[in-house]
């Protein structure tokens, strides 16, 4: 018997039945004959022969693209659906956030919906009356909570759904990506409660695309592609391969034929050695080249290059541009970083072309390249750092914490003092 919060998977397999479009007798035949030949069309594999166990009190996060098996697994594992092979057990009161209005009536108002929700959690009234004033609170629907749901707005819902799920002492709180409904700071407030569920001991599931809130809340992640468990371990590294596979992905469909190419990228340190580091010089060069014959190219031969610097998906950590002069059909561009602001780990060039109010030249990768430097340093839970940007600094305390009269001898820092190093 697995103690109370844990979460044991065993060669879950899920499929759905696809849409059957066109009812003409020649769509019966092309089914038939698929049939007959081994080839199925009629079922879709959501999970395929997934595994995993979950320890009580582990903060995991699901991630992979849409469509890959995330909310399937989650709804699996809440009860709301069944696996068709394999076998799952989960102990303990689950709290679960899958959908806006998941556990909630919307005929019933917000007070109602509260006692309902912890009857069906196993609660007696008298302990969800005690948490009642906490629910509402949190959710700041003091005004609302005697209106009838249907009333409410999706923001509104989300805020009651997530409150009761995180405030009536679930073992395991499993939490979709429905956060992103809400505004920035009721965010970081579920951030902060989540982090507070987890200090009491209660196991944490959180699906989400926002790979940074991902990495602030779970130690452990998975990831799923297509229902096939791709990776299984610690967040930073498997947020890694998320990274580099997203990567590859965009780069197979880089724009090749148009107005401008990127005909070469390189990226390299400023030393002898070529090296990039940590607050070392770093120069990005690109080659470009303008395609006069192509299809709508511009006879303006002024061009802005714009480049970032990823951890693998579109989103730069910075951005930096330039204007080009391309009358001679191409040149060579270098950008040179004097202190490049990133911790060790791999990173991403993307490039794009803009000429006045025209973009010959989508955003897309075009290199890739590893630093060797300071790792990143370690955040407390719950807060989202959005860029993993490398700063050096410079302490001084003073003695009983007071602003010395005299001169400050400061400690320079580039990472954490052992004893402060987060537990894998």
């Amino acid at each position: 018997m697995l103690p109370d919060g844990s979460i044991e998977v065993t060669n879950i397999w899920k499929r759905f039945r696809k849409d059957r479009k066109g009812a003409l007798i020649k769509d019966q035949i092309r089914r038939l004959r698929a049939r007959m030949h081994g080839r199925d069309p009629g079922w879709q594999w959501a999970l395929r022969d997934i595994n995993f166990h979950v320890e009580p009190g582990e903060s995991v996060g699901v991630i992979g693209a849409n469509g890959s098996g995330k909310t399937t697994l989650l709804r699996i594992l809440s009860q709301v659906m069944y696996p068709y092979a394999g076998k799952i057990e989960v102990t303990g009161r689950v709290g679960a956030l899958i959908e806006v209005r998941a556990g909630l009536h919307p005929e019933l108002s917000g007070r109602e919906n509260i006692f309902v929700y912890g009857t069906l959690l196993g609660l007696k009234r008298r302990s969800v009356a005690k948490r009642f004033d906490d629910i509402v609170q949190f959710a700041g629907l003091e005004e609302a909570v005697d209106r009838q749901l249907k009333h409410y707005s999706s923001g509104m819902q989300m805020r009651l759904g997530f409150a009761v799920a995180a405030f009536l002492d679930p073992a395991i709180l499993m939490v979709d990506e429905i956060l992103a409904v809400g505004d920035a700071a009721f965010q970081q407030r579920c951030l902060e409660r989540m982090r507070e569920v987890q200090s009491q001991g209660a196991t944490l599931l959180f699906v989400s695309h926002d790979l940074a809130t991902v990495e602030a809340t779970c130690a452990r992640s998975i990831w799923l592609n297509n229902g096939v468990k791709m990776a299984d371990g610690r967040t930073p590294d498997v947020l890694a391969a998320y990274r580099t596979a997203v990567e590859e992905i965009a780069a197979f469909a880089s724009p090749k034929g148009g107005p401008f190419e990127i005909v070469d990228a390189r990226v390299s340190g400023a030393g002898e050695d070529d090296a990039v580091r940590t607050q070392g010089p770093v120069d990005i060069r690109i080659a470009l080249k303008r395609n006069l014959e192509a299809s709508g190219a511009a006879p303006d031969s002024m061009a802005q290059v714009v480049l970032g610097v990823t951890e693998g998906p579109a989103t730069p950590i910075f951005l930096v541009r330039h204007q080009v002069d391309l009358s001679n059909g191409s040149a060579e561009v270098t950008c040179r970083i004097p202190r490049l602001p990133l911790p060790r780990g791999r990173y991403y060039v993307w490039v794009a072309v803009w000429q006045r109010t025209r973009n010959p030249l989508a955003w897309h990768p075009v290199a890739r390249f590893d630093v060797d430097g300071a790792d990143l340093d370690w955040a407390p839970r719950s807060i989202v750092r959005l860029a993993p940007v490398h700063v050096e600094t410079e302490w001084h305390v003073g003695p009983n914490g007071h602003q010395p009269s005299g001169p400050a001898t400061f400690e320079t820092t580039t990472g954490i003092p052992e004893p402060f190093q987060p537990q894998p």
